[in-house]
Formats: structure tokens, C-alpha cells, sequence
């Protein structure tokens, strides 16, 4: 397939197996935000999938900035993130392990800016809205200035999540801002106040994985397995019925199924052969480049080992 997904307190019983009529379900909760990459979750649960594979998921709106304190704290047991990301939490003390790929971001992430700037070398000086440092949309920022001669220290930063920071923009705030998609759509279907300076297509350094802490991967190995799965059914769901799927996965975010698809096509989600590939080769290999930038911003202090960082045998 491989086709087209702040601080507060989380609550509930985690970690509960209910038995009821012979059967056993396993509770988990997942922190995850509103991106559209990550909306075939939302789809598994709303849809059923998940329950048919004996979970009962709870899915947990947290601000990137923050999800990892979740974690920790063990309000959520697993997550959903950028690749990077992981390497900051467990550089930071969170210890977290990937178990499978969702999605790459193919124009879904990018940097708007005003009409007059061309160029990145227009953006020194310039204050850019972007999320607290430790998120993608800084990290996505740090690594389009790398690879243009530049550092974090040219630039500005208002620290602003996403959403706002697309609506400040649009709004005559700042000179520029990093979000995301449904969020880059408002900069989109408003050029009046700026243009699109650079996306994933230009940059692609935007993927994002499921993650879950070690003690619950060891205490539930079938109970991770079971969520790859149901993200992959989720995937075969809206290839078979997109029209649907499109609805659902667009009412989370308070879009229609029309809008929503025109948010999705510009990222890819990953079904199992992509995921075999991508754990294959292309995983490390991001991961020890992205590890390096987060050194040179400041972000972590030490790279940690990369290669217990990921475990792909559940998605088999």
C-alpha cells in the first residue's frame, strides 16, 4: 500500500487486563496529537479495529512538548511521535522503544513566511514561530537551517505549538512559522498573507513512529503486536473504504472527509512492507543524522545507543 497521520493531566486505569465472555482485553493509553498522520488511530479505535484485536485504547491528546512527562509519569504507556524525538526522550531519561512506522511526511510539514522572504538566507534576524525545543517542528526547523549554511542562533524563535502558530501568522504575527498539517492548509488556502518557503518535499526529515516504555513491551509483547496490527487494518480500511474513513479520521479534527483527504495527501502512511524496509536500513541511518543535529542545537548532552531505540519484530 505505502499510500496516503500542554501540560495536563492524564487519568485512568492503565495497564488493566478485563476479561469479559472469554475473552481478554488489554487497556493501554496512547499520547498522541492532532496531526493527520497520526489519524489512522483514531480510525482504529472509532471503527472497531482494535477492540476486534482485544484492545481497549484510550487516546490521549497531549502536546508534543509534553507527552514524553506523560510517559514518565506512566499516565501513557505508549506514544506517538516524531523518529527524533525518541532520541531526545530517551537522551533525557524516557526510556521508550519504537515498535512501528506510521507515516512520512511528503509536503505535510513546512516553514510559511512572508512575501518578501526568498530564500533562508532572508530569514537571519527574522522571528519564526515554531514549538519548544525537544519537538519536531524545532527540530525541523534546526535541520532545513543546517542544511542551508545556518544555525538556530540566526533565527528567532517564539516558541508557539502548531495550530497557533499557522492562525498568528495568518494573522500578521511574526515573519515566518513552522506547523504542520490540517494546521498548514489555513497558510495554504490564505496566500494573501505569505507564501510556503520550504516543506518535506524540499526537506524530508519528518517521520513519525509508535512508541511504547520497555516495561510494557516486555509485560505485553501481544498487546504491542495487536497495535501494529490494528494500524495496519487501519490502513487496508481506508484503501477499501475511503470515503468513510476519510469522515471519521476528519471529525477528530474538526474537518470534513474532503478536507481531510486533502490534508492527508500530502503525507504517506506506511503499511507492514514499508515498515520491513524502512527498520531495514533507513531508520539507523536518520536516526544517527538527526541524533548529531540534536547535539549541535543543544537539545540532548549525549547520543544515546541508537540501535535500542527501535524494536521492529512487532510488526510482523
Amino acid at each position: 500500500m505505502g499510500f496516503l497521520l500542554k501540560a495536563g493531566c492524564v487519568t485512568g486505569l492503565l495497564l488493566a487486563g478485563v476479561a469479559s465472555a472469554g475473552a481478554q482485553t488489554t487497556s493501554v493509553n496512547l499520547g498522541l496529537s492532532g496531526w493527520t498522520g497520526f489519524a489512522p488511530l483514531t480510525l482504529a479505535k472509532e471503527a472497531g479495529i482494535f477492540e476486534r484485536n482485544g484492545l481497549d485504547v484510550t487516546l490521549s491528546k497531549i502536546p508534543q512538548a509534553s507527552r514524553h512527562l506523560a510517559m514518565a509519569s506512566g499516565d501513557i504507556q505508549c506514544a506517538a511521535t516524531t523518529v527524533e524525538t525518541w532520541i531526545a526522550w530517551n537522551a533525557n531519561g524516557v526510556a521508550s522503544t519504537q515498535i512501528f512506522q506510521m507515516d512520512k511526511s511528503y509536503g505535510a510539514d513546512g516553514i510559511a513566511v512572508r512575501g518578501d522572504v526568498n530564500s533562508f538566507e532572508d530569514l537571519r534576524g527574522k522571528t519564526i514561530a515554531a514549538s519548544a525545543p525537544g519537538t519536531s517542528p524545532y527540530f525541523f526547523l534546526a535541520w532545513m537551517l543546517h542544511e542551508n549554511g545556518m544555525t538556530m542562533r540566526d533565527v528567532s524563535v517564539v516558541n508557539m505549538e502548531p495550530g497557533p502558530a499557522a492562525q498568528a501568522f495568518v494573522a500578521g504575527q511574526n515573519d515566518a512559522a513552522m506547523t504542520y498539517e490540517p494546521y498548514l492548509s489555513t497558510v495554504r488556502d490564505a496566500p494573501d498573507s505569505g507564501k510556503i518557503l520550504a516543506t518535506t518535499l524540499d526537506y524530508p526529515a519528518v517521520m513519525d513512529t509508535v512508541g511504547c516504555t520497555p516495561a510494557f513491551l516486555e509485560e505485553n509483547p501481544d498487546t504491542a503486536r495487536a497495535l501494529a496490527t490494528s494500524y495496519f487494518e487501519a490502513l487496508e480500511m481506508i484503501e477499501a473504504e475511503p470515503e468513510r474513513s476519510y469522515e471519521i479520521m476528519g471529525a477528530d479534527v474538526n474537518q470534513t472527509g474532503e478536507q481531510f483527504a486533502a490534508s492527508a495527501s500530502h503525507l504517506r502512511w506506511q503499511d507492514r512492507a514499508a515498515n520491513e524496509t524502512f527498520f531495514s536500513g533507513e531508520w539507523r541511518e536518520f536516526s544517527d543524522a538527526a541524533a548529531d543535529l540534536l547535539l549541535e542545537i543543544g537539545v540532548i548532552r549525549e547520543k544515546p545507543e541508537i540501535e535500542g531505540l527501535a524494536d521492529p519484530s512487532f510488526i510482523q
